[in-house]
């Protein structure tokens, strides 16, 4: 059993790294970016790639953050230079790269008998399971830092005025649009990276791991503003990884009651749902306050 909790609490860091990146787009940019579905699978393929051919795990991280951030930067070019809807946009990019990610690695490629991070990991004797465990905390906790210190920059601010009033930016004489091209190439780095942290966990790469991550992330992001909503001092990536911890042993509480595997997509969508509707009711509920603003960060 508690083998069981380690690796639920593993896969919940490792999956928060999708829980960052979608926050940065939906509740920072009000961006509904779904070119997460892509660049999860394009860490992945990426990753698989590199590693079945030699070269050492721990370069596939930059360069899983580098390819992410490109996917990123072309949903973003397609919106902002080209006119081309938000939503539209994403699609575009995530029906592109299901080519590019069966280019690079086919439709499945396994890691079985290939060196990993975490195997690689100085920690003597200690089990596997362990290992992911320690190294899935510290990269949850590296990226964390990075972007909370990100976002008290100037760039940061920017990036975050340009979800709450882009109008505001713009008198600023900053271009909105080049601001959101940034948000969403950060934001889809983080989820490419998080697709190499999985591939590596679970030693393979399939072309369809990406289907249904852009729910999972968005249910996690609301999970924890939810849950922390009125907790002023916690940070909103401290509240999206937390989500992702809580929405895994979700999931996990349902596998072990008995519910088949081959559901989880179904219960993941009505776990989502419950929670938008909630939240909708909150909001029709709760009275309304003038000069109410909205808090992105």
């Amino acid at each position: 059993m508690l083998d069981l909790l380690i690796s639920t609490l593993t896969q919940g860091f490792i999956y928060g790294l999708i829980a960052y990146g979608v926050f940065i787009t939906y509740k920072i940019l009000d961006f509904p970016d779904l070119t997460v579905d892509g660049s999860f699978p394009l860490g992945a393929a990426i990753t698989a790639f590199m590693i079945t051919n030699g070269a050492n795990p721990y370069l596939t991280i930059p360069v899983s953050l580098l390819t992410g951030a490109l996917a990123g930067f072309v949903t973003g070019m397609i919106h902002v230079k080209l006119g081309v809807r938000d939503l539209l946009a994403g699609i575009i990019t995530m029906t592109a790269l299901y080519s590019v990610n069966l280019q690079i690695a086919g439709s499945s490629l396994s890691l079985i008998g290939n060196d990993t991070v975490f195997s690689l990991l100085p920690l003597g004797d200690t089990k596997l399971i362990y290992r992911k465990f320690i190294f899935a905390i510290i990269i949850a906790i590296i990226v964390k830092i990075v972007l909370d210190l990100y976002f008290k920059t100037k760039s940061g601010l920017m990036l975050r005025g340009a979800g709450d009033n882009p109008t505001f930016i713009t008198t600023l004489a900053k271009d909105s649009g080049k601001t959101k091209i940034m948000g969403l190439s950060i934001s889809n780095a983080l989820v490419a990276l998080a697709g190499c942290m999985v591939c590596q966990e679970q030693r393979a790469f399939s072309s369809m791991m990406g289907t249904g991550q852009m729910v999972f992330a968005l249910a996690a992001v609301l999970i924890g503003i939810t849950v922390f909503k009125h907790v002023s001092w916690i940070k909103g990536t401290t509240a999206a990884v937390i989500g992702s911890i809580i929405y895994k042993l979700c999931i996990q509480g349902a596998i072990q009651i008995g519910m088949p595997a081959n559901l989880l997509n179904l219960i993941s969508a009505a776990l989502f749902l419950i929670i938008l509707a909630v939240g909708s009711i909150k909001r029709k509920k709760r009275p309304a306050k003038s000069g109410e603003v909205k808090n992105n960060a």
